[in-house]
């Protein structure tokens, strides 16, 4: 079976992210009533027919994120001998990350390289990594990905139709403006910043007196260089691949969170696949992730001294008290529910 869908749009039209696919539950439903879970051959035993499957991502074809889902599909066709092929498709080619999301819900798309911010309004607990200054640095962030918590997280997105095969790195994101240079907490008040649709970032937001405003990425230039928005927070290979520094030159690291990437597969698509396969996937996927990193660190060190040479306002913060005592009622108001991954967290602060 082919299959040709338009950008933002499931099997059977538009996809509405207000009314549909929050629990999980319409996947599953959606399998039930017939709708096809690959472009050609998902299921086919091992050492029978070919089968492929195709990874949405929003970032473009050289961006680290991309890079690793490549290597991925590069190494998930190598080990199965050319039975198992995934196409990436870049640039949101199948849409925006909300709508990646929810078309591999419902099996329109097998796969997709998602934040775990958009993914925090499927699974709650995804929330954890939009709280601010939780993480001290990189090394701190994967010390808890790669704890025995930081697996059961991700076995968590099962709940909701995913079966997620592993985490990227995801940099750290830090705030940029058009106009107003931010240096302290205080400087943020009064301006409108766009973040992605989950409630942890609003509310981070709102504890600095800025104005949050949920948009979809591939929106923000347009809008920073309207001066519908004030500014927007990212890591720095997003703010420079994206062209953003071009109209919003003041660029702070703060540091403010490490929202992680997630690799995704449709769940009846992983239950459908044979025993071998599913070895297949997860083997190519333990294997990316070494290499993404590698590139991650790679791009941010180039990136940032590209946007130096390009005449960003580069400030550096160099203490963070003040900024998490300014949002520290956004750990009070979500911690209640992720305590227990709170308290590894701190564990691993020092270990």
């Amino acid at each position: 079976m082919n299959t040709t869908l338009t950008p933002g749009r499931s099997l059977y039209g538009p996809v509405d992210r207000r009314t549909l696919f929050k629990a999980g539950a319409f996947g599953a439903a959606a399998v039930a009533g017939g709708i096809a879970l690959s472009a050609c051959g998902a299921g086919a035993g091992a050492g029978g027919g070919k089968t492929t499957f195709r990874l949405a991502e929003t970032h473009p074809d050289d961006y680290p994120t991309t890079l690793g889902d490549k290597k991925f599909a590069e190494l998930v066709e190598k080990y199965s001998d050319g039975r198992i092929k995934i196409q990436v498709f870049a640039n949101a080619q199948l849409g925006e990350e909300s709508d990646a999301i929810e078309q591999v819900q419902m099996g329109a798309i097998e796969m997709t390289r998602i934040s775990s911010a958009p993914m925090s309004e499927f699974v709650t607990s995804m929330g954890l990594f939009s709280l601010p200054y939780l993480f001290d640095d990189a090394d701190h962030l994967w010390r808890f990905l790669e704890s025995e918590s930081g697996k059961k997280l991700l076995g968590e997105l099962d709940g909701a139709g995913f079966k997620g095969l592993g985490y990227f790195d995801p940099g750290a994101r830090s705030f940029y403006t058009t106009k107003k240079v931010v240096k302290t907490p205080a400087d943020i008040k009064g301006l409108k910043f766009r973040i992605q649709e989950s409630q942890v970032q609003i509310d981070f937001i709102k504890a600095l007196g800025g104005s949050p405003t949920p948009m979809d990425y591939g929106e923000v230039y347009s809008s920073l260089q309207s001066g519908l928005l004030d500014g927007a927070e990212n890591n720095e290979p997003s703010y420079y691949s994206a062209s953003h520094f071009e109209v919003a030159k003041n660029f702070t690291l703060d540091q403010h969170m490490r929202v992680a990437e997630l690799l995704v597969v449709n769940k009846d698509v992983w239950a459908g696949l044979p025993t071998e396969d599913q070895e297949i996937l997860q083997k190519a996927a333990d294997e990316a992730v070494p290499f993404q990193r590698e590139k991650w660190d790679a791009q941010v060190t180039t990136d940032l001294k590209k946007l130096r040479a390009e005449g960003v306002n580069v400030t550096e913060i160099d203490d963070l008290g003040p900024w998490r005592e300014a949002t520290a009622s956004v750990i009070e108001k979500h911690g209640a529910e992720l305590g227990d991954y709170l308290d590894v967290v701190e564990e691993l602060r020092t270990a």
